[in-house]
C-alpha cells in the first residue's frame, strides 16, 4: 500500500503509521495486509467523527506500531497498536480533556485514555482511544493516566 493513499476522506495510511523514531532507527513500521481494514476501521469510526465534529484537520500522533517500533518506545506488550486498533490524538488548540470527554460521550470505542494531561494545561497530553472489530468485545473504559498510573474516569 502507498504512503499516499487514502484510508478516509481525510486520513492517508502513512498518517497511520508515520513514526519518526522508526525512521531514524530504520525499523519497518508497514503493518501486515490483514490489519488495514483494521486502519481504515480506526479512521471511519474514531477519526472522521472527530474531524466532521471540530471542524479541524489534524493529524494522528500515533496510530499502528510495528512490535519492533512498540519495544523500542517502550510500549505495553499487549498495545493495541499493535493490532491496528489503537490511535493517539489531539488537536491544535482544542483541550484534551474535551476531546476525551466528546469521544467517551459520541463514539464507539474499547477505551478512551486521557494521557499525560495537566490541570490548567488545556494542550498537554494527547487522547488513546481504541476500537476493537467486533462491536460487543469493546468495553467502553474510560481512563485517566498521569504520574505513571492510571484512574477510572476522565479528569481535568
Amino acid at each position: 500500500m502507498n504512503r499516499n493513499e487514502k484510508l478516509s476522506d481525510h486520513f492517508t495510511f502513512g498518517e497511520l503509521i508515520r513514526s519518526e523514531t522508526a525512521e531514524r532507527k530504520g525499523i519497518d513500521n508497514f503493518p501486515p495486509d490483514y490489519l488495514i481494514e483494521k486502519l481504515k476501521r480506526i479512521c471511519s469510526d474514531i477519526l472522521e467523527p472527530v474531524r466532521l465534529y471540530y471542524g479541524r484537520p489534524f493529524r494522528p500522533n500515533s496510530g499502528y506500531r510495528s512490535p519492533e517500533l512498540n519495544a523500542e518506545i517502550g510500549g505495553s506488550s499487549t498495545s493495541q497498536h499493535c493490532k491496528a486498533e489503537a490511535v493517539d490524538i489531539e488537536i491544535p488548540g482544542i483541550s484534551n480533556y474535551e476531546l476525551a470527554v466528546w469521544i467517551k460521550e459520541n463514539l464507539k470505542f474499547d477505551q478512551v485514555i486521557l494521557e499525560c494531561y495537566r490541570q490548567g494545561e488545556p494542550n498537554s497530553g494527547w487522547v488513546h482511544v481504541s476500537l476493537k472489530d467486533e462491536e460487543d468485545t469493546n468495553r467502553k473504559i474510560a481512563l485517566t493516566y498521569s504520574n505513571g498510573s492510571y484512574s477510572n474516569g476522565l479528569h481535568a
